[in-house]
């Protein structure tokens, strides 16, 4: 204790002398003083005035931004400085490369023309001749200055006329276009002055206009223009019209004469095909046939006769790309001039399609290291065909060996994994009824049904052998770019526990509830899955992730199982299956602050509930915790349930799970050097059952849960290269729930928990 005290210490002194040593002052030129920022206050006689959200839209315009503090010190300046010495020396020129910061002087700020700035931002809002004066606050002792920009707000330009007028010089169709439209919202009555509502509502009309066929419109052709000359109370009137001379392919709409399809392009050869079929008013051009035309057509939504528009083209190009045969897809039109008329215009698509290698071979040699102290090998092997039934089928064929031993323990265990397993995945509905994609509905994207066949084979020394056949049925859908449903209305699993040791069958033995556990061995049921993952805006200030499951089981089973008269679970195939509930919640939100910061939290709840033909959940079904992507100061399957303290009862390792799990989680994540991040976490969690388990003292799920939690915290660093994240963390227990009361708050700092990870855990 007294050692760790000490190390404390030094580590604190070191870190406190790094602060004071990076005291950049003295660097500072004699005629120079360092600029720290600025601040505006703004003024207005009308008590309304939204002084809040302009000094917000001011703030981006009083730059440059101060170099970065941190602590009281200046440390990317101080850098900088020392790499300007005459003989720098390595670390110093590395440490300015890194994190240097070249200095901002109060004799770089230019106040006339950021007042410039301002004046104009404030005209863009409708705040004409408002005030603004400015100053520099100069501090000679702490060689520092900061600007301060005053600003006297005038009163408004309100709109007179509840709704812009349309100045039509001619009888020109797409006025009467712009009439029809639906109302802006970026308009509205006696509304202020605005320039960016102006630019918006421009670029609204754009967009409509190109979704009924104005291929050559674009927003820089209209004009609004605002009149003050029938007013002197700081009114105007406001009009829109076509520039002059806007040209003649602009103010037509173009519809789709031919749509041409090429389902194999090669963009290295520029290679076209030539053979034609022609299917539902579309052209499929190909020598061979790489790709059915009668599979990819409903993926097309562009169709001869109908007006251009600009949304049928990203739905056709985003639908093509989720097939997962192709590369790239290229939409282009071409205009035909000789069928050009003076009402309307004509458009040829092509669409280019350019395949990916159509089969593929992965090899993956691992070496595993588990927080259970199993490490060894592992091999995987999968072949890929991407188009198995000149369809977009993608067949998945994996195989895997892993063979894993148990370091530091009194006898010598081992573990070999052997499995194999199969995916065919349909970028279609396949289901008995015919289901039409080709509406409102899907026109995001068309579902995938996924068939899918696994075996495994897991043998642990000493205690057991087990065999293992699973079968999946379902569908994928992305609804939006945000929301995915998955629902396999068929899953089944068999497992067969064959040869067990003595070791393992005394387990069971005492333990009845885990013998339960495994001894229903046939799974049948039902999955759904939905997930909300707003984190793919990465620039959002504010980022929201949310996965639900559902899983429910043996109700369907129980309909043809046969049912036993001295009160045994019933049987289906002569197999005793399981019945069970199971219902889920992952909630994440990051806070994302800028320059690679992050603050990511997780809440996580689930609850699985046995009946009917069950008395407990199956074990493969239950809950753990602790782990690398869990409650991380604890290690794989080492927590819970509740209080339950396993050494007690031998350590045996399978016991620690449960029906419920209730998990939180917060992490700041902040950048280090290049691709290495760093971060500071804390973790709290556990698993219980919801009934009293005699073999299992204290894990049972009650009011008072909140003290039998597993909390920790610790510190990580993750090497993040382009989106492939190898993790490290480092965390130590602060409160052990199967100590006595008044010990778990123990703050066990001598004994760490490493994790090693692939990816962000939350």
């Amino acid at each position: 204790m007294k050692k760790t005290r000490v190390i404390q210490i030094c580590f604190g002194m070191l870190f406190l002398s790094l602060l004071l040593s990076c005291n950049a002052k003295k660097f500072i030129p004699e005629e120079e003083l360092l600029y720290t920022g600025a601040t505006v206050e703004i003024t207005a006689e009308d008590e309304n005035a939204p002084i809040k959200e302009l000094e917000k839209e001011l703030e981006p315009v009083l730059g440059p931004e101060p170099n970065t503090k941190f602590l009281g010190m200046r440390p990317g300046l101080y850098f900088h400085y020392k790499a300007q010495k005459e003989n720098p020396g390595f670390i110093n020129k590395w440490l300015n490369k890194k994190f240097g910061e070249e200095p901002v002087y109060a004799s770089d700020i230019e106040l006339q023309r950021v007042e410039d700035v301002i004046a104009n931002r404030l005209e863009n809002s409708g705040y004409f001749y408002s005030d603004v004066a400015s100053q520099m606050n100069e501090f000679e002792k702490k060689k520092i200055a900061s600007a301060f920009y005053q600003v006297n707000l005038a009163d408004p330009y309100l709109m007179a006329n509840d709704y812009y007028e349309i100045e039509a010089e001619d009888s020109l169709l797409i006025y009467q276009e712009i009439k029809n439209l639906p109302p802006s919202t970026f308009i509205t009555p006696k509304m202020r002055f605005n320039l960016a509502a102006f630019k918006a509502e421009r670029e609204r009309i754009d967009a409509e206009l190109k979704s009924v066929g104005y291929y050559n419109f674009n927003p820089e052709l209209l004009i609004f223009e605002a009149d003050t000359n029938q007013y002197n109370n700081k009114k105007f009137d406001l009009f829109l019209r076509l520039k002059k001379d806007v040209p003649e392919e602009a103010i037509v709409p173009y519809k789709i004469k031919e749509v041409n399809v090429y389902p194999y392009y090669v963009i290295e050869s520029d290679t076209v095909a030539r053979d034609t079929v022609r299917l539902e008013n579309k052209n499929f051009i190909q020598n061979d046939n790489f790709f059915k035309p009668k599979r990819l057509e409903p993926y097309i939504l562009i169709d001869e006769g109908e007006f251009y528009n600009p949304e049928a083209s990203r739905n056709t190009s985003r639908r093509l790309s989720s097939i997962g045969a192709y590369k790239f897809v290229n939409i282009r039109y071409d205009e035909i001039d000789s069928l050009a008329t003076d009402s309307i215009s004509y458009l040829e698509a092509n669409i280019f399609l350019s395949p990916l290698p159509r089969r593929a071979i992965r090899a993956e040699l691992q070496a595993v290291t588990k927080s259970n102290d199993f490490m060894g090998p592992n091999l995987a092997l999968t072949y890929s065909n991407r188009n198995f039934f000149h369809g977009g089928e993608v067949f998945n064929l994996g195989a895997q060996f892993g063979y894993e031993w148990q370091s530091g323990s009194g006898r010598s265990l081992s573990s070999i994994h052997l499995g194999a397993k199969a995916d065919l995945i349909f970028p279609r509905i396949i289901f008995p009824i015919r289901i039409n994609t080709d509406t409102e509905l899907f026109k995001y994207s068309i579902p995938k049904t996924k068939m899918s066949l696994g075996l495994d084979y897991l043998s642990r020394t000493e205690l057991f052998r087990m065999h293992s056949v699973t079968a999946l049925y379902g569908y994928t859908w992305r609804s939006n770019r945000y929301i995915t449903h998955d629902f396999s209305p068929v899953s089944v699993s068999y497992i067969n526990l064959g040869r067990v040791t003595s070791d393992f069958t005394e387990i069971l033995e005492d333990n009845p509830y885990l013998e339960n556990s495994f001894r229903q061995q046939f799974i049948g049921g039902i999955l759904y899955s939905f997930t909300y993952n707003g984190m793919i805006d990465t620039e959002d200030k504010h980022q929201f992730f949310l996965n639900s499951n559902l899983d429910v089981a043996g109700n369907t089973l129980s309909l043809f199982s046969k049912k036993s008269e001295n009160g045994e679970p019933g049987k289906v195939f002569d197999l005793e299956y399981a019945q069970y509930a199971k219902l889920d919640v992952d909630l994440r939100y990051h806070f994302n602050m800028g320059n690679d910061q992050v603050i990511a939290t997780r809440l996580f709840a689930g609850y699985g509930m046995p009946y009917g033909n069950s008395e407990v959940m199956p074990f493969t079904k239950q809950y753990f915790s602790g782990g690398p992507y869990s409650v991380r100061a604890f290690h794989i399957r080492a927590l819970g349930p509740g209080s339950y303290n396993p050494e007690e009862s031998g350590g045996a390792y399978f016991d620690q799970a449960g029906n419920i799990r209730l998990e939180a989680n917060v992490e700041y994540r902040f950048p280090l050097v290049a691709f290495l991040k760093g971060a500071v976490f804390a973790d709290a969690g556990n698993v219980w059952y919801s009934s009293d388990v005699v073999y299992l003292p204290g894990g049972e799920f009650d009011s008072d849960f909140i003290t039998e939690l597993g909390i920790g915290i610790g510190v990580g660093v993750r090497l993040d290269i382009q989106g492939f994240v190898l993790r490290l963390d480092l965390a130590a227990p602060m409160h052990t729930p199967w100590l006595d009361k008044g010990e778990r708050w123990n703050f066990n700092f001598g004994s760490p928990v490493l994790n090693l990870g692939i990816g962000y855990p939350f």
